[in-house]
């Protein structure tokens, strides 16, 4: 079997039980379902900090563990996108209360009791889910332990209308590989990040998002919402003329015109593979 190894619990040693007589492998788990407690968890392609950060995964975010090694890492797959690598073992727990809201600010903190004032505990991205058990005040009590500002939540089943203007709402964010936050993202986490908000799944990265988003459309008839795909790359269009995208030219998001992003990118010898429309 060919497989995607970015997307498939499987190695050479080790596989997911759902895999067995699909891949070979030394030894098949049925894996246990954990949750993600802290804002942002780094997902890496090695049991190492040294190794490459391939994406993140965000606070309460659900990921089937297949592997704990004794250095404090986990292996296993994300049930958002169904990305696999490593993740810091610490940053997971059995899951407790299912998410009731997510995160719709760009960035807001948990703090230890119903005050602004106090130390914050964390600090958590757009888009991670929370349980909240009740409300005092302005604040929603979580059912594991802190508060968070109400007007900075929003209930699960209500999504944002216009993923364009969510991905501005990243603008100046430093380019970071793998990076699905305002401390840092990439060109793929952007389109993610911004449609996941919407309401609309979306693969991790760009050339998994360009077989399977919208429908093919001209570069000559670019749209608000359009995605403009290059090797390895990906753009929002904000109408026929500019496009928001991170990108490691700029180090962070940037609002950029089509024309001269065309020819910067071009000079490279990077052509655009594609288009594609949601709507």
């Amino acid at each position: 079997m060919n497989f995607d190894p970015r997307i498939t619990p499987a190695r050479p040693d080790l596989a997911a039980a759902h895999l067995r007589g699909k891949v070979q492998a030394g030894q098949f788990v049925d894996g246990t379902v954990q949750e993600v407690i802290v804002g942002i968890a780094p997902m890496r392609n090695g049991p190492s900090h040294g190794a490459t950060q391939v994406t993140e995964a965000l606070r309460g975010e659900r990921v089937t563990i297949y592997e704990n090694d004794e250095e404090g890492w986990a292996w296993g797959q994300l049930a958002s996108d169904g990305y696999v690598g490593w993740l810091p073992a610490a940053a997971l727990l059995a899951p407790e209360a299912a998410p009731t809201h997510r995160v719709r600010a760009l960035r807001t903190f948990v703090f230890p009791g119903p005050s602004i004032k106090l130390p914050p505990m964390d600090a958590l991205p757009l888009g991670a889910q929370v349980a909240v058990a009740r409300e005092e005040n302005s604040f929603a009590v979580l059912a594991s332990g802190g508060f968070v500002p109400k007007v900075h939540l929003a209930a699960l089943g209500t999504h944002e209308t216009d993923f364009v203007a969510v991905a501005e709402r990243f603008l100046g964010t430093p380019y970071l590989w793998g990076g699905k936050s305002s401390l840092g993202i990439d060109c793929s986490g952007l389109v993610q990040v911004a449609l996941t908000a919407c309401g609309i799944p979306c693969p991790r990265d760009s050339d998994m998002q360009e077989a399977a988003l919208g429908k093919p459309v001209s570069l000559a008839g670019l749209q608000a919402g359009d995605l403009i795909f290059w090797k390895g790359h990906v753009a929002i269009a904000r109408g026929r003329n500019s496009m928001i995208h991170a990108n490691a030219h700029h180090m962070q998001v940037t609002i950029e015109p089509v024309a001269e992003a065309l020819a910067r990118i071009g000079a490279t010898g990077s052509q655009v593979t594609g288009v594609r429309r949601l709507k």
